[in-house]
């Protein structure tokens, strides 16, 4: 088996933003609350991210904030995808240069490929990298599916090492742990279905709800492992609705938003993003509340 990038709960970081570009002191403080509550993994500037509105110097700047912080107590995967397969390379080489321990790797949006382009759009950048290659496969955002069939064929690649799964089709997810057996560790991509995949031999979650509720995200899969199946499954209704409010615009605008209210930076998202509307930031706000006093 190829080893396991993590094992837990893998944070789909925020980027703070500020006036004057990137708030580091901001991230900083988010990336140190992040491991005093016993995250597993940080994943900097994916979608959740905003990693496709990053300059080059931007995304340098929150790697190297990532790794010294984590001082390799946890792994840093850097999102490092792209609908061009050029970037998305050039992209992966710096990142493996700058010291992320691996890479996550959106399905190309936009001028999505066929199954065939998938499988040449990968191994083309798996063939450039030196960490783990950690697939994110997500249709609601990018109008593409990655097949169970073709990530078995990519799970022969020796730098292929997990999918992100965030189809929400639990058939086809099963099917895929089917196909690709111990050659491919399989991650949640989403926090709502978090112990469905774990209870179909799933790794994990790449969580956006850890941003803003890192413990209880921790201890639900801490529970699933330890055996307290019950617990994490009474867990994971409980934290449902929060996980919810998060998806009630596009994310990161509500992960956001709460983010700011905790004292991790200002509440700016990069445009076509704006911010979330008042309402639905009160109402997550208040959900937060009663899930931690709860």
């Amino acid at each position: 088996m190829k080893e396991c990038v993590f094992r837990g709960v893998g944070t789909a970081l925020i980027t703070p933003f500020c006036e004057r570009g990137v708030d580091i002191e901001a991230f900083r403080r988010l990336l140190r609350f992040q491991m005093e509550n016993g995250v597993d993994a940080l994943i900097v500037a994916g979608t959740t991210g905003e990693g496709s509105t990053l300059t080059e110097e931007e995304f340098r700047q929150l790697m190297a904030c990532a790794l010294e912080e984590a001082g390799g107590r946890v792994p840093i995967i850097a999102g490092t995808g792209s609908n061009n397969t050029a970037a998305a390379i050039a992209r992966t080489k710096l990142a493996c240069s700058l010291g992320a321990d691996a890479v996550l790797l959106v399905t190309p949006y936009y001028n999505k490929t066929t199954q065939r382009g998938l499988i040449a759009h990968f191994r083309a950048i798996a063939d450039e990298s030196t960490k783990p290659c950690i697939l994110y496969n997500v249709p609601s955002r990018t109008g593409l599916n990655l097949a169970p069939e073709t990530l078995a064929e990519l799970a022969d690649h020796p730098r292929i090492a997990g999918v992100k799964e965030a189809s929400g089709n639990i058939s086809q997810i099963a099917k895929m742990i089917r196909l690709c057996g111990e050659k491919i560790t399989v991650y949640s991509g989403s926090d709502d279905q978090t112990v469905p995949i774990l209870s179909l031999g799933g790794a994990g979650v790449i969580s956006v709800a850890s941003n803003i509720l890192p413990r209880e995200m921790c201890e639900m899969c801490d529970s699933w492992f330890r055996g307290e199946t019950e617990k994490a499954a009474k867990m994971q209704i409980r934290l449902l609705d929060v996980m919810n409010q998060l998806m009630i615009e596009t994310n990161p605008i509500p992960v956001k938003a709460a983010c700011a209210a905790l004292g991790f930076g200002e509440n700016r998202v990069r445009l076509p993003l704006v911010p979330a509307e008042e309402k639905n930031a009160e109402k997550l706000m208040q959900m937060i509340r009663e899930v931690q006093e709860g």
